[in-house]
């Protein structure tokens, strides 16, 4: 029905009644996860009382641009998947199967949604950001088995609560599996999707998101910013943008950004090495950038030259920089709520691997920002900063 990682395999043999799913960037764990849930629904006869599946996500938006929307691709690539759907109710994100399970995404409201209702299967995604008494309120109403998966950024109520107890020593008295999987367990990555997860240079960073293993990552510079779905971007109002540079290594990054009230929200518009000055007009031209919208952009006098001359035209003006200039945009960026849309994935990467860097000596954190991926970033800060200190 589908091609499948050796994840999957390792959760499809697994007899646990909690099998807990630690992974770093680009293991498959979701992915996996909600395509056994797939099958199961697809080719077995489902029970005659609550035959239910349910794909738990910290809210509604956070599943529908994760864990639905990965279902969404999955029935896509499967004809066979797909013509075992009897109903899909895309309004309550509700799929029935021929064979009598009903698959259902929701979101981790209150404690006391979480006690209505009992199925067989029970999928928690993203399971950090759910609190336990939900999570417990769901895992006791499920019959057969509880799928968990998280990336281990620090540790949560999983590891105090359920890895390495023995059923009498957890709340839930349940068997337990850990499955920890990283970027290499993936066969369907590129060489350069492994390499850029294999290549962080922080080791901390490294050993989340390269190995799957527990980190404390409490030094996020941008730790509060939140993803919204691409039709809540506010399209229609006025804009600006910012541009960081990129040659033959690095992408050129490219951000819309809007202000309203004290919320800025952000889009990616690019993310490409080597983009020439004719590419990236037409990329901010044909979303409404002109000779009057700013774009405010790395130091590159030659590139900002040829974006203002004809036939170009576009508003490119030199970000505000100088010594100081990085840290003061941080603290500028931090004056705002920030939105970025769920499409913008270089904004998602490189804002969960920006960091307080240490010191090596005492393994505190010191007042300097980490360098590498951090194109979009870049381009954010420099956009806020430039823009709004021109107006002050």
């Amino acid at each position: 029905m589908f091609r499948c990682s050796p994840v999957f395999y390792a959760n499809q043999q697994s007899t646990a009644d909690v099998v807990i799913n630690q992974g770093g960037t680009d293991s498959t764990k979701t992915y996996s996860i909600i395509q056994l849930l797939t099958v199961i629904a697809a080719t077995t006869k489902a029970p005659a009382s609550d035959p239910i599946i349910t794909v738990l996500s910290e809210s509604v938006p956070n599943s529908k641009k994760g864990a639905y929307r990965t279902f969404q691709a999955i029935i896509q690539s499967s004809h066979y998947a797909e013509s075992q759907i009897k109903n899909w109710n895309s309004t309550d994100r509700t799929i029935t199967f021929k064979t009598g399970w009903i698959l259902e995404f929701v979101g981790a409201t209150d404690e006391q949604n979480a006690k209505q209702g009992k199925r067989q299967y029970l999928f928690c995604n993203e399971a950090n950001g759910i609190p336990w008494p939900i999570f417990w309120q769901y895992a006791k109403r499920t019959r057969i088995r509880t799928y968990i998966d998280y990336n281990p950024s620090a540790p949560f109520w999983a590891h105090e609560k359920l890895i390495g107890t023995v059923p009498s020593g957890n709340d839930l008295n349940a068997t337990v599996q850990l499955i920890i999987s990283d970027h290499r367990h993936n066969p369907f990555l590129s060489q350069a999707d492994h390499d850029k997860t294999e290549n962080i240079k922080d080791p901390e960073l490294w050993l989340v998101y390269a190995r799957g293993k527990t980190g404390n990552l409490t030094g996020l510079i941008f730790p509060n910013w939140k993803q919204i779905d691409d039709d809540k971007f506010p399209w229609n109002e006025d804009r600006f943008g910012g541009l960081d540079f990129g040659y033959v290594n690095d992408p050129t990054a490219g951000v819309i950004m809007v202000k309203i009230a004290n919320n800025i929200y952000c889009h990616e518009l690019c993310y490409e090495p080597g983009l020439n000055a004719q590419r990236i007009f037409t990329l901010f031209s044909s979303n409404k950038f002109d000779s009057e919208t700013p774009i405010y952009c790395d130091h590159d006098p030659d590139q900002i030259r040829q974006l203002r001359m004809e036939p170009f035209s576009l508003l490119a003006i030199p970000a505000r920089k100088g010594q100081g200039s990085i840290k003061a945009s941080i603290m500028k960026v931090n004056e705002y709520n920030i939105f970025y849309t769920a499409s913008s994935k270089n904004i998602d990467f490189e804002r969960k691997k920006f960091m307080w860097m240490k010191d090596p000596d005492t393994g505190k954190f010191i007042n300097v920002p980490s360098e590498g991926d951090d194109h979009c970033i870049a381009a954010i800060r420099m956009g806020v900063y430039t823009h709004f200190y021109r107006q002050e």
